[in-house]
């Protein structure tokens, strides 16, 4: 198993400048991931939470943040080149390491055992035939049983977490279960993927067919640069971390710049660990959407009904995603809504959910639907992160 960790003493985790200037007391604690696509962490979720100034107890063996050790090589996921053989990834080496104060042999080093993965180039690709979006087949994937029971026997482990992550930060534990389900089936798939590879590739070959590439490939090196500071100021060897082929890490699959934002030691031993720690886990979830605006109370989406040839669609579809209209403006436009949205006081959206060859589902979403978004920006992400939250709310009601 892959495991990662730092501590988070000094750590202000909403503000990237203090992550940079108070990371050299962090420390990442490692395990090697064995299988192949299983993707590391069976333990279950308990972490994030305020740390009080306590010592950082030795939970796993943390490598020592006073050296740097040199790094590693190791297998990757299908056919690697080096990433050295492109020139320009020396010459941002160098810089680099200037730009963030880090070692510049240690990220020379680091930079030369890295590979270039040209499958990772194909995975961000969009397909060259899209298929209709279906949202029936999309909420198949993940409202099925097996995710369900585990999110079940993840709420009942971890249920003091989850109750204390929502006192806290006002995000439901329903929703907090949904996305570490979506996400990673509850750690049962964290990635297997060399983080180092992956950014490294994402970096300096993302494939110029992508229709944002010049955008993606600058937010690539930016995370290259965050993950480097992670490993480099706590003495991890960054060679031995995997994560998904985008580079995203633990049981919440963050990008290293929102594990420096937005992470926090839930279960106040002194460290962040998002891969063996489930409630550091839960409370980094709850953290990230309270920063991004979840207001506590208010439901995720209503029911609307729409009256063909009655609905001006094209205003009402025109903000995409982005809660715009009043419940006043929205009906005005032929939405119609009823019972406790007829009541709801904030902007709502008109979502649009497609289903292959036949028509369309809507929904009226929120601010809370669109916060969810902010997480990974798809309705049908969310929606599937609100349905399994739903499903596994009623087993726990269900079987206390």
């Amino acid at each position: 198993m892959n495991f990662l960790s730092y501590p988070s003493r000094g750590l202000c985790p909403l503000h990237l400048k203090t992550v940079l200037t108070g990371l050299l007391g962090l420390a990442f604690s490692l395990a090697c991931l064995n299988t192949a696509q299983a993707q590391a962490a069976n333990t279950p979720p308990a972490k994030h939470h305020q740390h009080a100034g306590k010592k950082a107890k030795k939970k796993t063996s943390a490598p020592e943040a006073r050296k740097h050790r040199t790094p590693k090589a190791a297998a990757a996921p299908g056919a690697s080149l080096s990433l050295s053989q492109n020139p320009e990834v020396s010459v941002w080496a160098k810089d680099a390491a200037q730009r963030l104060q880090l070692d510049p042999d240690w990220v020379q080093k680091t930079i030369q055992h890295a590979h270039h993965l040209p499958l990772v180039e194909k995975l961000v690709l969009p397909a060259t035939s899209p298929v209709a979006k279906d949202w029936g087949a999309y909420r198949a994937r993940f409202i099925e049983p097996v995710r369900i029971q585990a999110g079940l026997q993840f709420w009942r482990k971890h249920r003091a977490a989850l109750e204390k992550a929502e006192r806290e930060y006002g995000v439901p534990a329903a929703i907090i279960v949904g996305i570490i389900g979506v996400e990673t089936l509850y750690g049962q798939n964290t990635g297997n993927f060399r983080v180092v590879d992956a950014l490294g590739t994402l970096a300096f070959h993302f494939p110029q067919a992508h229709p944002r590439a010049a955008e993606r490939q600058s937010f690539f090196r930016s995370e290259l640069e965050q993950f480097l500071l992670l490993t480099s100021r706590s003495g991890a060897d960054p060679l031995a971390i995997r994560g998904s082929y985008a580079g995203a890490l633990g049981l919440p699959q963050f990008m290293p710049s929102s594990w420096a934002k937005f992470a926090v030691d839930f279960d106040g031993d002194g460290r962040i660990d998002l891969f063996g720690s489930p409630a550091d886990a839960i409370g980094s979830v709850a953290n990230y959407f309270k920063a991004f605006g979840w207001r506590p109370g208010m439901p995720t989406h209503y029911p609307v009904t729409l009256s063909p040839g009655q609905t001006d669609m094209d205003t009402l579809m025109a903000p995409d995603i982005l809660p715009t209209f009043s419940v006043a403006s929205f009906v005005a436009k032929g939405a119609a809504l009823e019972g406790a949205a007829l009541g709801h006081t904030g902007p709502l959206a008109l979502i649009e959910l497609r289903n292959g060859p036949t028509a369309p589902s809507y929904v009226a979403g929120t601010e809370n639907f669109y916060a969810i978004t902010r997480y990974n920006w798809s309705s049908y992400y969310a929606m599937a992160v609100i349905e399994l939250a739903e499903a596994v709310r009623r087993e726990v009601l269900s079987k206390p």
